[in-house]
């Protein structure tokens, strides 16, 4: 896999100029500030037809933290735990996700977007439509997460 490239398609803006600013995941903030996603002029066409999705999903770079780190102990708990079974973004691969609101167009190549947890200038993989009927798990259960999670305080009561 030593062959393996990304490119960024563009870059993200947002409040937060250093890691220790950026909430825990975007939900926390309330309300959430609007952040922007810049497209590279060479991929403004593939943007055509987002208009009318309430949310999309992003995949970003957090190459800006400390190294990779395969178990830790959370700051909100006292179990030693496997990366893989948190959303540190202190991992083998870097890469954040996340679903924003995605609030239509600030300039052509610019998207406003709201529910990032990133630093400002962070560089853009992927942008996706979410799908709530394909991407959505409402059964979905939360392990050792469960009592410290973000609730969603559109759904969850």
């Amino acid at each position: 896999m030593s062959g393996l490239v990304l490119h960024p398609i563009g870059h993200l803006r947002t409040p937060w100029t250093r890691i220790a600013d950026c909430p825990r995941n975007g939900r926390q903030p309330d309300p959430a500030p609007v952040c922007e996603a810049h497209v590279d002029a060479a991929f403004v066409e593939g943007l055509q037809s987002l208009e009318g999705f309430s949310h999309l999903v992003l995949l970003y770079w957090l190459g800006q933290g400390k190294p990779a780190a395969l178990s830790f102990t959370p700051p909100f708990d006292t179990t030693p735990r496997g990366v893989f079974a948190t959303r540190a973004p202190w991992r083998p691969n870097p890469i954040g996700l996340s679903v924003v609101a995605f609030e239509g167009f600030a300039a052509p190549a610019v998207l406003r977007v709201r529910f990032l947890d990133c630093v400002d200038g962070t560089p853009m993989l992927v942008i996706m439509p979410y799908l709530p009927t394909t991407d959505a798990e409402p059964r979905a259960t939360m392990g050792w997460l469960d009592p410290h999670a973000t609730r969603n305080r559109n759904t969850d009561p």
